[in-house]
Protein backbone atom coordinates (compact mmCIF):
# COMPACT_ATOMS: atom_id res chain seq x y z
CA UNK A 1 0.00 0.00 0.00
CA UNK A 2 1.37 3.39 -1.24
CA UNK A 3 1.39 6.01 1.37
CA UNK A 4 0.50 9.24 0.23
CA UNK A 5 2.23 12.55 1.54
CA UNK A 6 -0.31 15.33 2.79
CA UNK A 7 0.95 18.55 1.92
CA UNK A 8 -0.10 21.37 4.09
CA UNK A 9 -2.70 23.69 2.04
CA UNK A 10 -1.52 27.20 1.77
CA UNK A 11 -3.95 29.32 3.66
CA UNK A 12 -6.51 31.28 1.32
CA UNK A 13 -8.38 33.01 3.68
CA UNK A 14 -7.29 35.47 6.27
CA UNK A 15 -8.85 36.08 9.67
CA UNK A 16 -7.95 38.92 12.08
CA UNK A 17 -9.22 40.04 15.27
CA UNK A 18 -8.75 43.14 17.12
CA UNK A 19 -7.89 41.28 20.28
CA UNK A 20 -6.81 38.01 21.79
CA UNK A 21 -10.30 38.62 23.77
CA UNK A 22 -12.06 37.78 19.95
CA UNK A 23 -10.19 34.60 19.54
CA UNK A 24 -13.07 32.05 20.59
CA UNK A 25 -15.18 33.73 18.25
CA UNK A 26 -13.27 33.96 15.59
CA UNK A 27 -12.31 30.97 15.69
CA UNK A 28 -15.63 29.77 14.81
CA UNK A 29 -14.91 30.88 11.43
CA UNK A 30 -11.91 28.91 11.79
CA UNK A 31 -13.55 25.64 12.55
CA UNK A 32 -16.14 25.97 9.06
CA UNK A 33 -13.57 26.54 6.97
CA UNK A 34 -10.81 23.64 8.62
CA UNK A 35 -14.63 21.88 7.90
CA UNK A 36 -14.24 22.30 4.02
CA UNK A 37 -10.16 21.38 4.31
CA UNK A 38 -9.81 25.16 3.55
CA UNK A 39 -6.59 26.37 5.62
CA UNK A 40 -6.33 30.15 7.03
CA UNK A 41 -4.05 32.48 8.76
CA UNK A 42 -5.28 33.73 12.14
CA UNK A 43 -3.66 36.86 13.49
CA UNK A 44 -4.66 39.67 15.89
CA UNK A 45 -4.16 42.91 14.33
CA UNK A 46 -5.63 46.39 15.98
CA UNK A 47 -6.75 49.30 13.63
CA UNK A 48 -6.28 51.40 16.81
CA UNK A 49 -2.90 49.83 18.51
CA UNK A 50 -1.12 48.76 15.76
CA UNK A 51 -2.89 50.61 12.45
CA UNK A 52 0.72 50.21 10.40
CA UNK A 53 1.04 46.17 11.07
CA UNK A 54 -2.56 46.17 10.34
CA UNK A 55 -2.46 47.66 6.85
CA UNK A 56 0.77 46.26 6.10
CA UNK A 57 -1.02 42.60 7.02
CA UNK A 58 -3.98 43.59 4.23
CA UNK A 59 -1.74 45.21 1.58
CA UNK A 60 0.18 41.68 1.52
CA UNK A 61 -2.62 39.10 1.87
CA UNK A 62 -2.70 38.63 -1.76
CA UNK A 63 1.12 38.14 -1.83
CA UNK A 64 0.35 35.36 0.32
CA UNK A 65 -2.31 34.00 -1.41
CA UNK A 66 -4.84 34.77 0.32
CA UNK A 67 -8.16 35.34 -1.65
CA UNK A 68 -11.08 36.44 0.82
CA UNK A 69 -10.44 38.12 4.38
CA UNK A 70 -12.90 38.10 7.27
CA UNK A 71 -12.17 40.81 10.38
CA UNK A 72 -13.69 40.66 13.70
CA UNK A 73 -13.93 43.76 16.16
CA UNK A 74 -16.19 45.01 18.45
CA UNK A 75 -16.58 48.50 20.39
CA UNK A 76 -15.54 51.36 17.30
CA UNK A 77 -15.20 47.96 15.28
CA UNK A 78 -12.88 50.15 12.47
CA UNK A 79 -10.52 46.82 12.02
CA UNK A 80 -12.67 45.93 8.92
CA UNK A 81 -12.80 49.07 7.33
CA UNK A 82 -9.26 49.53 7.95
CA UNK A 83 -8.46 46.17 6.46
CA UNK A 84 -10.59 47.28 3.29
CA UNK A 85 -9.27 50.34 2.53
CA UNK A 86 -5.90 48.30 2.30
CA UNK A 87 -6.86 45.98 -0.34
CA UNK A 88 -8.96 44.93 -2.97
CA UNK A 89 -9.84 41.35 -1.56
CA UNK A 90 -12.93 40.89 -0.14
CA UNK A 91 -13.52 41.55 3.27
CA UNK A 92 -15.87 40.14 5.03
CA UNK A 93 -17.04 42.04 8.64
CA UNK A 94 -17.90 40.35 11.84
CA UNK A 95 -19.07 42.64 14.49
CA UNK A 96 -18.40 41.11 18.13
CA UNK A 97 -19.94 41.97 21.22
CA UNK A 98 -17.50 43.24 23.59
CA UNK A 99 -18.84 46.45 24.48
CA UNK A 100 -21.99 47.15 27.04
CA UNK A 101 -23.83 47.95 23.60
CA UNK A 102 -23.90 44.15 22.96
CA UNK A 103 -22.53 44.59 19.64
CA UNK A 104 -24.53 46.97 18.13
CA UNK A 105 -22.50 49.91 18.27
CA UNK A 106 -19.66 47.51 16.15
CA UNK A 107 -22.56 46.25 13.83
CA UNK A 108 -22.88 50.01 13.02
CA UNK A 109 -19.43 50.61 12.28
CA UNK A 110 -18.30 47.79 10.45
CA UNK A 111 -21.69 47.78 8.12
CA UNK A 112 -22.00 51.72 7.54
CA UNK A 113 -18.81 52.14 5.06
CA UNK A 114 -18.04 54.50 2.92
CA UNK A 115 -18.69 54.33 -0.76
CA UNK A 116 -15.62 52.60 -2.07
CA UNK A 117 -14.68 50.87 0.48
CA UNK A 118 -16.68 47.81 0.63
CA UNK A 119 -17.28 45.59 3.60
CA UNK A 120 -19.74 42.84 3.26
CA UNK A 121 -20.94 42.50 6.87
CA UNK A 122 -22.85 39.64 8.75
CA UNK A 123 -23.95 39.12 11.98
CA UNK A 124 -23.08 39.56 15.31
CA UNK A 125 -20.70 37.22 17.50
CA UNK A 126 -20.09 33.63 16.78
CA UNK A 127 -23.23 33.37 14.17
CA UNK A 128 -21.70 36.17 11.87
CA UNK A 129 -18.24 34.60 12.39
CA UNK A 130 -19.67 31.26 11.17
CA UNK A 131 -21.69 33.03 8.08
CA UNK A 132 -18.69 34.82 7.02
CA UNK A 133 -16.54 31.64 6.92
CA UNK A 134 -19.58 30.01 4.62
CA UNK A 135 -19.64 33.13 2.93
CA UNK A 136 -15.74 33.20 1.98
CA UNK A 137 -16.28 29.55 0.63
CA UNK A 138 -18.87 30.92 -1.26
CA UNK A 139 -16.43 33.41 -2.87
CA UNK A 140 -13.69 30.71 -3.28
CA UNK A 141 -16.27 27.95 -4.82
CA UNK A 142 -16.93 30.47 -7.57
CA UNK A 143 -13.02 29.32 -8.83
CA UNK A 144 -12.72 26.03 -7.10
CA UNK A 145 -15.25 23.23 -8.28
CA UNK A 146 -14.06 20.55 -5.67
CA UNK A 147 -15.38 23.42 -2.95
CA UNK A 148 -18.39 23.86 -4.73
CA UNK A 149 -19.41 20.34 -5.17
CA UNK A 150 -19.35 20.17 -0.98
CA UNK A 151 -20.84 23.45 -0.60
CA UNK A 152 -23.93 21.92 -2.68
CA UNK A 153 -23.90 18.44 -0.98
CA UNK A 154 -23.80 20.24 2.44
CA UNK A 155 -26.83 22.21 1.00
CA UNK A 156 -28.16 18.76 0.26
CA UNK A 157 -27.64 17.65 3.66
CA UNK A 158 -28.91 20.68 5.43
CA UNK A 159 -32.35 20.30 3.29
CA UNK A 160 -33.04 16.60 4.55
CA UNK A 161 -35.82 16.85 6.99
CA UNK A 162 -34.53 16.20 10.50
CA UNK A 163 -31.19 18.22 9.98
CA UNK A 164 -29.77 19.51 13.32
CA UNK A 165 -27.07 21.54 11.17
CA UNK A 166 -26.79 24.90 10.68
CA UNK A 167 -26.50 26.87 14.02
Amino acid sequence: MAVRERRRQAPRVGVVMGSESDRPTMEEAVRVLAEFGVACELVVRSAHRTPELTARWAREARKRGLRVLIAGAGGAAHLAGAVAANTRLPVLGVPLASSPLGGFDALLATVQMPPGVPVGTLGVGAWGAKNAAHLALRILALEDAALARRLDEQAAALARPGSRRGG
